[in-house]
């Protein structure tokens, strides 16, 4: 659907991005309109402010985002450069990891690789036990030792994790504190998520500063055009603005459909439906949950404390939302067993011009050029043209078209552009001006 003709500013607009197209829904007017734009995966916040500026968002508008670019980072492994501190002999915490097997018949199972290396994982010599009580003090110079390691790591951002830090915070934020002096960015565990449970609490202290250089250019760019008041959906199926959002991205893991499921319950409950299964079939993945049912909260949604994703547990509230990779334009292919297998591969997100309508700019001028439906010979190659005009598809000559060149000379052939089933015949008559018998 086209976006309506703007009488005045909106006063809402959603917009969710997806691998291939960015959704609009606007409110303006008591009226709702939809409209789609292609996704620009190279810079997703161009495909979201061109539909903001079509929507017509003013900068008092209600914008609300769904928006996968966390995701995407974290699952195609494309975050931060990252340093780990932490206390001294938990170094390999987050690779460690628990003892339960990912695959429980795989005789050799491959585990995820962790979001930092062994030589950034930085261990600061401080302990403390699980009610908070200091065994050993943190030190000025363990923090000076500290920050010299990390700076020589030259990380792009920090993650800070101490031992029982949810019981005391007091090492982390002397930690923190001087961590932040050298400019980077730092996500400490127990500002993030003060909770019992040591990996999980790194993996998401760690998965948060992975993640938050590349959200914070991102949302920086949708904050600096000034196209409403932004609300980034988070996983838990709230909503923050951009600088608390930008500061804890790793709580957008599931933010789209975390949004999905918000309006599809209202969609229910306006039919009448107490409880509901929701089916969310994109391009390249397909989100399913249930509603409504005895498991879910107060609101109806269905949340859990702590999930998986990518690999990496993140022990934040989530909504329970089971993905597969596969869509409605995943590439399906045989495996090497010889069974039919479907995503998670899918095609380029740029829409083809059949699609959309659109045309690459050396595509469209090289056809251009060349006419609708250039002329070929025997041999595949395409025929030369006169100055003016040619032959049809049909291979007659158009009106009014310059009479056809040919090219003869000791071992050349004749490039008859009047003749679109040129011959070894041809040639020869190029050549001697007879032609066979």
């Amino acid at each position: 659907m086209r976006p309506a003709p703007r009488t005045s500013p909106a006063r809402a607009i959603g917009v969710d991005t997806g691998g291939t197209f960015t959704d609009v829904v606007v409110w303006r007017d008591g009226r709702q309109h939809a409209f789609k734009v292609p996704s620009t995966p190279d810079e997703p916040s161009r495909a979201v402010l061109e539909g903001l500026r079509r929507a017509g968002s003013g900068a008092a508008t209600r914008v609300r985002h769904g928006s996968t670019i966390a995701t995407n980072a974290l699952l195609e492994r494309k975050g931060a450069r990252v340093a780990f501190v932490t206390t001294k002999g938990f170094e390999d915490a987050i690779e460690i990891g628990r003892q339960d097997r990912p695959d429980l018949y795989a005789l050799a199972p491959a585990r995820p690789e962790p979001l930092v290396a062994a030589e950034r994982r930085i261990g600061v010599n401080e302990r403390l036990d699980e009610h908070g009580r200091p065994v050993r003090a943190l030190t000025d110079a363990s923090i000076r030792a500290a920050v010299k390691r990390v700076r020589a790591a030259k990380p792009e951002a920090v993650a800070v994790g101490l031992l029982h830090a949810y019981a005391n915070a007091a090492h982390e934020r002397r930690l923190a504190s001087a961590l932040r002096a050298t400019g980077l960015p730092v996500t400490v565990s127990s500002e993030l998520c003060p909770e019992i449970r040591e990996y999980e609490r790194f993996a998401t202290t760690v998965a948060n500063a992975y993640l938050a250089p590349r959200v914070a250019r991102y949302l920086g760019a949708l904050a600096g055009a000034k196209l409403g008041r932004v609300e980034v959906v988070l996983s838990h199926g709230g909503t923050a603005p951009i600088a608390r959002a930008a500061h804890e991205s790793v709580r957008q893991l599931l933010s789209g459909p975390a949004a999905g499921l918000r309006a599809a319950l209202d969609a229910a409950r306006a039919c009448g439906h107490a409880a509901a299964l929701t089916l969310d079939v994109g391009g390249t993945s397909t989100d399913v949950a249930l509603l409504g049912a005895g498991e879910t909260g107060r609101d109806g949604l269905p949340r859990r404390r702590a999930r998986e994703v990518g690999g990496v547990p993140v022990l934040l509230p989530t909504l329970d939302v089971h993905t597969i990779g596969a869509g409605g334009g995943s590439i399906a292919r045989v495996d090497e067993g010889g069974l039919l297998r479907v995503g998670p591969r899918a095609p380029a997100p740029i829409p083809g011009p059949r699609a959309t309508a659109r045309r690459t700019g050396d595509r469209h001028r090289r056809a251009r050029r060349a006419g609708p439906h250039p002329v070929r010979n025997a041999r595949g190659r395409r025929a030369r043209a006169g100055p003016r005009g040619g032959a049809r598809r049909d291979g007659t000559p158009r009106e009014g078209a310059a009479p056809a060149r040919t090219r003869s000379g000791r071992g050349g052939r004749a490039r008859d552009r009047g003749r679109p089933h040129g011959s070894r015949a041809a040639a020869r008559v190029g050549r001697t001006g007879r032609r066979p018998a």
